[in-house]
This record gives structure tokens, C-alpha cells and sequence, in this order.
């Protein structure tokens, strides 16, 4: 099994939330009543286990890596993965806004929040599809079979020590109960 393994069942769990992310997009589209908090906890996510975890591991160990092993930062396929993470933390800092506002009573938030969130999931899901199918197979082959082992035991020490104990867990649990409320919510504007 290669690093990316992880990295990819990781996009897994992403892409779970994007799902959800779009079920209440439409339900706020469609009129029906979403609480302003589903989009903090879907920030909150974001910013713990998409930004603080995975892209953690991405941006300081696989593509520092690739780097050491011939891969261009600049101008080449790391270069837009790193452009991209910056404008997903930029669109999950739009959301969060937003969201916060809506809370307030601000009837702008929940425009500001249907914005940055339908922009954060297009760019997601072209990031990933990007990662998974060009990326990941290219550090397959430019990062010897025997580092593999590295990038691996690195990717343990970043979920360890950086991320911390049972963050993983916490934020798989908020993918959940992303997915249960989404669901509720695309069934409540299909009845």
C-alpha cells in the first residue's frame, strides 16, 4: 500500500461532507429552515480534518517529498494544489462569516454562506478528482518504493503529533452528523 492510500481514503470522508454541504445548499435555496450552525460545523471540519489534518499532511510531507524527488513547486501540479488549499481556506473563512452573521440575524448571512460554500465544494471536488487522478499516481512514481515507508510513518507522526489523539475520530463523528442533518434536510424539500 502507498502513502496516498491514506490520503485518498481521506478524500473519502471529504467528500461525504461535500455531499452534505450541497443537500443543505438546496435546502436553503429551496426555502426550507437550516440552522446557521450546520455551516460552522461543516467549517469547523473543514478547517479541523480537510485543512488541519489532511492538507497538513500533504503540504508537509507528501509534496515536500515530491519536491526532494524532482517535482516542480512552482508552476507545476504542487504549485495549484497549494494555490487551491489556499482558496478553499478562503472560502471556509467566507462561510464561517457568513454563517456567523446569519446567526446574528443578518438575513445577508445565509446568501454570503450559499456562495462560499457552493464555491468551496466546486473547487473541492476539481481539487480532488485532480489529486486523485494526476497527483497521487505521480507521486507513485517519482517517490521511490522504499521512501514509501517514510512518507507513511511521517503522515502517523503529523495525525499524532501535530493533529492529536482521537481528532481523527472527533471529526469523522462530525461528518456523520453532517450527512444525518443534510439528509434530513434533502428529504424535507423532496416531500
Amino acid at each position: 500500500m502507498q502513502a496516498t492510500d491514506v490520503l485518498s481514503s481521506e478524500h473519502r470522508v471529504i467528500e461525504r461532507v461535500l455531499v452534505s454541504l450541497e443537500q443543505a445548499i438546496d435546502a436553503v435555496e429551496a426555502g426550507a429552515s437550516v440552522r446557521p450552525g450546520f455551516f460552522l460545523d461543516a467549517a469547523d471540519f473543514i478547517r479541523g480534518f480537510a485543512d488541519g489534518c489532511h492538507h497538513l499532511k500533504e503540504e508537509n510531507v507528501l509534496f515536500t517529498t515530491m519536491s526532494e524527488h524532482g517535482v516542480p513547486v512552482e508552476g507545476g501540479p504542487i504549485g495549484v494544489m497549494l494555490n487551491e488549499h489556499e482558496l478553499g481556506r478562503k472560502f471556509t473563512r467566507e462561510m464561517r462569516a457568513g454563517a456567523e452573521r446569519w446567526a446574528a440575524g443578518e438575513s445577508v448571512g445565509s446568501d454570503a454562506v450559499v456562495t462560499a460554500a457552493r464555491n468551496y465544494v466546486l473547487l473541492l471536488q476539481q481539487h480532488i478528482a485532480k489529486e486523485d487522478q494526476i497527483l497521487f499516481p505521480m507521486a507513485g512514481r517519482v517517490i521511490p518504493a522504499a521512501k514509501h515507508e517514510e512518507v507513511w510513518e511521517a503522515f502517523e507522526r503529523v495525525e499524532h503529533e501535530e493533529t492529536g489523539e482521537g481528532v481523527h475520530e472527533k471529526y469523522l463523528g462530525i461528518a456523520e452528523a453532517l450527512e444525518k442533518e443534510a439528509s434530513a434536510l434533502a428529504s424535507q424539500i423532496s416531500a
